[in-house]
């Protein structure tokens, strides 16, 4: 059967994305066994690749958006194909013809709001510090130790305001100099960019990287692992380089350095850890996490089937998070399932996706079940009350 390519540009921008990389697939299959959706439903990364070096003749556009940039496929792809840019580099196209089927249709409402109010959320941007109003925290000046970027979901959603207040006491009892944007942070930009918005992402860069120039920032700390990657391996696409540390690394060096000090015990809890996709297979941090959880008196660390590099992806990726998902095909579920079937009480991540997901398959628990769903940092911040609360 004749294929004929309908848009050569298409090709041509995949390349610029991704390079000739999808010419080395040899069709194998690999990334189609590994793709978490393949759990939950049928999908092919495969063939996506495929139409790509067609020039996408014959694609279903609900399936371009599926992928969530989980970074299974690239670690395991023999021939070095990488999945992610080339369905991002559609996704671009598809984005510049505006042509968003039903599930992904929220893009168009988040990219409004990304360009109006610096957030996804659509929450005004006046409120982005409401979240730290009675913390008398300060705002970031030249020559403080570390600004605390706090991001989008921390700032505004309820239970990720706790998380945020967390990093703030604990930063307080180390006698961390810190300070924040707020109202003057925007977004990172790293979803949207994912979903194919480049133009919006674009412009959430260059406003953060003039806000920390203009405030003479040199080093940057993070919760979201989404905020760590596109900082640290998207922005220097600008030209500019920050130092940047994830809460987890920066929690493993005041807890070693001696500089924090958690002399509380969390009364015989029985954890898991979920590696973060962002966190782990995009940027090789599986350590830290698990050396602060260690380091809690009364832990006993326990690991979940699929764990480190090849943890389970909750879902959230790749502007997933904005999506909507059938009940039947979340995978934070399975994640959810995997946590319990090691007999812990706690399944602790350390990303605002992360926990936003597992919260809501946590709801699905019988009422009553004390299976808990917590940040590193709120364990941590536990601890330290519990020695204070006895001292």
């Amino acid at each position: 059967m004749e294929t004929v390519a309908p848009f050569p540009e298409v090709i041509d921008e995949i390349k610029a994305a991704g390079g000739d990389a999808f010419t080395y697939c040899y069709q194998c299959g690999k990334c189609d066994v590994v793709c978490p959706w393949n759990r939950v439903r049928d999908f092919s990364i495969r063939k996506i690749v495929l139409q790509a070096s067609l020039g996408i003749p014959d694609i279903e556009l609900d399936e371009i958006w599926r992928c969530t940039t989980c970074g299974r496929c690239p670690s395991e792809c023999p021939r070095g194909v990488n999945q992610i840019d080339i369905g991002v580099a559609i996704r671009r196209i598809a984005t510049a013809y505006d042509v968003l089927p039903a599930p992904v249709s929220a893009y168009r409402r988040v990219g409004a709001s990304l360009a109006s109010d610096g957030n996804p959320l659509g929450e005004a941007r006046e409120a982005r510090d409401a979240w730290a109003e009675d913390l008398s925290l300060r705002t970031y000046t030249e020559g403080m130790e570390v600004l605390f970027f706090v991001g989008c979901y921390y700032s505004y959603d309820p239970r990720l305001q706790k998380v945020a207040r967390a990093i703030a006491e604990i930063l307080k009892r180390a006698g961390v100099d810190f300070g924040i944007l707020g109202r003057m942070e925007s977004c990172c930009g790293e979803s949207i960019r994912k979903t194919g918005n480049e133009e919006v992402f674009k412009n959430l860069a260059r406003s953060n990287i003039k806000t920390f120039i203009d405030n003479g920032v040199k080093r940057i700390l993070v919760a979201s692992p989404h905020c760590f990657h596109t900082f640290k391996n998207e922005y220097p696409e600008f030209m500019v380089n920050f130092e940047i540390v994830h809460i987890s690394q920066f929690l493993a060096e005041l807890i070693e350095s001696g500089r924090l000090e958690v002399k509380g015990a969390l009364d015989n809890k029985k954890i898991t850890y979920h590696d973060p996709c962002y966190l782990g297979r995009h940027n090789g941090i599986y350590d830290e996490p698990r050396n602060v959880l260690k380091s809690l008196a009364g832990v006993e660390l326990v690991e979940m089937a699929d764990s480190r590099e090849k943890s389970l992806c909750c879902g959230g990726g790749g502007g997933r998070i904005w999506a909507e998902t059938p009940k039947t095909e979340r995978f934070a579920d399975l994640r959810m399932a995997q946590a319990r079937d090691t007999g812990a009480q706690v399944l602790a991540t350390a990303c605002p996706y992360c926990v936003t997901n597992f919260e809501e398959s946590r709801l699905s628990l019988d009422e009553g079940d004390p299976f808990q769903v917590k940040d590193i940092t709120e364990l941590v911040l536990e601890a330290i009350q519990a020695g204070e609360a006895t001292s």
